[in-house]
């Protein structure tokens, strides 16, 4: 147990989060921390559900389907923001920072109300440790070790606020509550879960690993250091998209554009024209030929997303192979669009 409570301290000195918040570990990944914290959290008011990616499609899902609440869904296109000016602080928000199908982040936390009565739960798990999080605005705050730092994906955390506790501890919802989202003990939460007591056991082969990625981040800076390297990291690819001529941010917008999961658009009018079908099979013959190279991996987007390219400029990223990929993707594109071809970079 001492490890894990390592882990949460470690991960919540890193994270600057306010002392009054608290940490848990959870199983099944970001995805187990989000579903804990709506199985616990929601029920006794109405639900704002904001969408902008597959993922924020899931919450909405399981508010309107699954927990049946009273729902407001605000949802935009891939590459667009919905209107955040709509959400009501009586409510409760359901949202992810960064949509990491999309392309588009949540700009910074203002639209939050301070005086909200409502909590918000966030699906933070592809902004973690390569974006400023203005955690005074969130309340259930989920992630996992996969994204920012390049952990392994079984374990989840939940960042609660003293507002969640407080509702966890005052509400009971109507529905049964699976074992692995069990976080009262005898009407309270269950103190011993902050220290490092886990709701199913979990890998120590992995939590090993987030340990040794939380020192590898320690030792660089710290937060500062994750957020320059990613910030680098994203104007390296921000230069090339503008310079390169057949593809542009699927964002629509740069106050919203991810710095991490970057999303892109092909331009090109051929591609255009085609069916959504063929533009796939296009995209993955692309991904295909940079694989066999050795060059770049899992660049084809979504595949819930439009046919684009997905490239991740998270903090574990080194700039110049940002730098050095962008030939490559310029000569993949060559050898892939119609009756071109070039000699590899």
């Amino acid at each position: 147990m001492a490890k894990l409570k390592e882990t949460i301290d470690r991960s919540a000195r890193l994270l600057g989060i306010p002392q009054d918040y608290r940490i848990i570990i959870v199983p099944a990944s970001d995805t187990g921390a989000v579903e804990l914290a709506m199985w616990s959290l929601l029920g006794s008011r109405t639900v704002d559900a904001f969408v902008w990616d597959t993922f924020g499609a899931e919450w909405m899902t399981d508010s309107v389907h699954q927990l049946r609440l009273d729902t407001r869904v605000f949802r935009a296109e891939f590459g667009e923001l919905p209107d955040l000016a709509k959400a009501d602080p009586t409510h409760d928000i359901v949202f992810v920072w960064n949509g990491t199908t999309s392309g588009v982040c949540a700009p910074g936390g203002d639209w939050i109300a301070d005086d909200r009565e409502g909590l918000t739960i966030c699906d933070a798990t592809s902004a973690i440790f390569a974006m400023d999080l203005a955690w005074p605005k969130l309340d259930a705050t989920a992630f996992s070790w996969q994204k920012g730092l390049g952990g392994e994906a079984a374990h989840g955390m939940l960042v609660l606020s003293p507002r969640a506790i407080g509702r966890l501890e005052s509400y009971t919802p109507p529905w049964p509550v699976p074992k692995i989202f069990r976080v009262k003990k005898d009407g309270k939460f269950n103190a011993g879960l902050f220290e490092g007591e886990t709701l199913n056991t979990p890998s120590m082969l992995a939590v090993e690993d987030y340990l040794d990625t939380l020192g590898w981040a320690e030792s660089i800076g710290g937060m500062p250091a994750l957020l320059a390297r990613t910030n680098r990291n994203f104007a390296a690819l921000s230069h090339w998209v503008r310079e390169s001529g057949w593809l542009t941010f699927m964002a629509a917008e740069e106050r919203y554009r991810s710095p991490t999961s970057v999303c892109l658009k092909i331009t090109e009018p051929w591609f255009t024209d085609i069916a959504p079908t063929e533009q796939r099979a296009v995209v993955r013959r692309f991904a295909d030929l940079l694989e066999s190279e050795g060059v770049a991996f899992d660049v084809a987007g979504h595949r819930t997303a439009p046919p684009g390219l997905r490239i991740w400029c998270g903090p574990t990223v080194e700039s110049d192979e940002i730098e050095a990929l962008m030939p490559w993707l310029d000569w993949a594109w060559n050898e892939t669009r119609p009756h071109a071809s070039t000699s590899s970079p």
